[in-house]
């Protein structure tokens, strides 16, 4: 045994299996560690849904707030997206991914699991579950079914699958919330990324009254109803760079105010919130210096008091139990697995409820990274995480590793193949280049149409950092690039042919044009500000996509795809595929059949883990 084997894979690598070699087992076992999301509280507070993949497939599954051993809801194949429980009945929702694909489809059933109800067609058609309305009689769901190239929201009975009050107006709609006496409902309607409008709903008439200034382009990520509805809460940038905590309040003609912010910060933004039923307390989630913080909001008051340190760097969906005493968040990190943990309001105590497998893996002993500001090639600032393998001096191998997009961020979660990696001795940096989310509209929007080019000047720029910076061997600098970050990362080896020694891309694609033309019309509609548009900007979108320039590619390739991706359609990555093997490139072509975007399966996430590995460590080498 070599002494560098990394303690936390100690055990696993002594009891190696006959043809499994260390660097698969390290590899597999990191790709192993589970999660849970998804939280949503019974009626009486006392149990807990959830999703999580401790079958090997996310499902969903209830659990005493006291512990135990968590009870099994959903006997899919398929995985489970997302569950919510009804506020005032015996009956769980949840939105099921059939073979991982965007069709998601809406079931019910009792919390054992027993009278299990599809209420959606099945069809090819995109759902999304929201959640139940206050008083359990419908639940607010979001779906393509009417056309292709819009969402419409609606309301769904959850015993009959009666549809009521659905929208028919192009973009993507959606209800936020309804009145507790279920007389209105607010209105989501986005028409591009980054441009949302919110309107107050009659559910008898369908009469829509708009609530924030139309023209004005502003994102609302979140809104909610008080009890009483006379005030709308909601995250927006309206007339700001930066997500903030907001209020519109009704006169009592039921005029609509205007946006009056609560709680502001211009070194941070909102990344969720939640309202408890009394209507009484928000509870705010700020992302800020690449960790989540959370604070209360009295909302009688509009006073601000900082609540208790999280214990993980990031906090997601957060839910208040029906009395309001315990917030349920789910907490994660870069060497945290994702779990759901309560805090215990009036004692100000986090208590972990789920705890997700991670056989053979000391998540304490993972390596943590280090959050670090670099330069852009014009001088804008670039965050970004550093993982740095213990013990390692000087100059070594070293992977870029690009999220997905577009306008999503470096999201500071638990990477297993981030980790695999740098349990091989290779560095990795996770930059969030100009584009990404999360520091404003300013910055989302610097890689808008022909801005791309910057973006993926960016991605030049971390490597030439990494290389002053000492970090990197310049021969040995990889690209790992997922959905958006794929493409980015076809780009930038087509800009930079010499640069890179090695590239990976997941889910993603390398033709702008196809890729409008053959996604999910919803998204290609909702994205055209953001890549262009296919009849206005032909030339520009042709100019922006490495697959017009795939023959200055030199770069080995591996291409992992599922087959059943509706957002990237398995057929560009073919067509990227075939065109690198025409050129002369090292490619390997990796098809999971039974995935969409993105793996929610772990024996898919394993093997997507050790092939990327194996990948790296072939081109840039790795431990000694």
């Amino acid at each position: 045994m070599r002494p560098t084997t990394p303690p936390i894979l100690l055990a696993l690598v002594l009891a190696l299996p006959a043809g499994g070699s260390e660097l698969e087992v390290r590899a597999a076992t990191l790709a192993r560690v589970g999660g849970a999301w998804s939280p949503s509280f019974s009626p009486d507070g006392t149990r807990l849904a959830f999703v999580s993949d401790l079958s090997g497939v996310p499902q969903a599954w209830t659990l005493p707030l006291t512990g135990g051993f968590p009870e099994r809801v959903t006997p899919f194949e398929d995985p489970v997206v997302r569950v919510r429980w009804s506020p005032a009945s015996a009956l769980l929702a949840f939105a099921v991914a059939p073979g991982g694909a965007a069709n998601e489809q809406v079931w019910v059933s009792r919390p054992d699991g027993t009278g299990l109800r599809l209420l959606t067609d099945g069809g090819r058609e995109t759902n999304r579950l929201d959640g139940f309305t206050p008083d359990a009689s419908r639940l607010r769901v979001a779906s393509s079914g009417r056309s292709v190239a819009a969402i419409d929201a609606y309301l769904l009975d959850p015993l009959t699958g009666e549809a009521s009050a659905r929208t028919s107006v192009p973009g993507e709609s959606s209800f936020s919330d309804v009145s507790c006496d279920g007389r209105f409902a607010l209105l989501a309607r986005s028409s591009r990324a980054g441009d949302d409008d919110l309107f107050l709903v009659d559910l008898a008439s369908g009469a829509e009254l708009l609530l924030t200034n139309a023209g004005s382009p502003a994102a609302v990520r979140q809104a909610a109803l008080s009890p009483d509805a006379s005030t709308v809460w909601l995250s927006t940038d309206a007339g700001r760079d930066l997500l903030a905590f907001a209020r519109i309040r009704f006169a009592p003609n039921g005029a609509p105010g205007p946006v009056e912010f609560v709680a502001a910060r211009d070194d941070a933004e909102l990344s969720a919130f939640a309202v408890d039923g009394a209507g009484l307390t928000a509870a705010l989630v700020w992302s800020v210096a690449g960790r989540n913080e959370l604070v209360f909001v009295d909302l009688a008051t509009l006073r601000s008091r900082p609540g208790p340190a999280l214990p993980a760097e990031t906090a997601s969906e957060p839910v208040f139990s029906p009395d309001g005493s315990r917030l349920a968040l789910v907490l994660s990190g870069p060497a945290t697995p994702s779990d759901v943990w309560v805090l215990e309001r009036a004692r100000g105590t986090f208590r972990q409820v789920t705890r997700s497998p991670h056989a053979g893996v000391d998540p304490g002993s993972l390596v943590k990274p280090t959050l670090v500001r670099l330069p852009g090639r014009d001088g804008l600032p670039i965050s970004a995480r550093l993982y740095r393998p213990r013990g390692a001096t000087g100059p070594g191998p070293f992977v870029l590793s690009l999220e997905g997009g577009p306008e999503t961020s470096e999201p500071g979660t638990f990477r297993a193949d981030v980790h695999a990696l740098v349990a091989e001795g290779i560095s990795v940096l996770a930059p969030s280049v100009r584009g990404s989310a999360g520091f404003g509209r300013r910055f989302a929007s610097l890689d808008d149409g022909p801005l791309r080019r910057d973006a993926i000047e960016d991605v030049a720029a971390c490597a030439d950092w990494a290389v002053a910076a000492g970090l990197a061997d310049p021969e040995r600098i990889g690209l790992l690039g997922v959905s958006g970050g794929g493409h980015l990362a076809m780009a930038a080896l087509a800009a930079f042919p010499r640069r890179f020694a090695a590239a990976a891309t997941l889910h993603g694609f390398a033709d702008l044009p196809s890729f409008l033309r053959t996604t999910e019309p919803w998204l290609a509609a909702a994205t055209k500000a953001e890549y262009g548009d296919p009849e206005t900007d032909p030339l520009l979108l042709a100019t922006l996509s490495p697959a017009r320039r795939l023959d200055r590619v030199t770069t080995p390739t591996l291409v992992l795809h599922g087959a059943n991706d509706t957002i990237c359609p398995v057929e560009g990555a073919e067509a990227l595929v075939r065109s690198l093997d025409r050129h002369g490139v090292p490619t390997r072509w990796v098809l999971f059949p039974d995935e969409g975007h993105g793996l929610r399966k772990t024996s898919n996430s394993v093997r997507a883990t050790v092939e990327v590995v194996r990948w790296f460590t072939s081109y840039l080498g790795g431990r000694t």
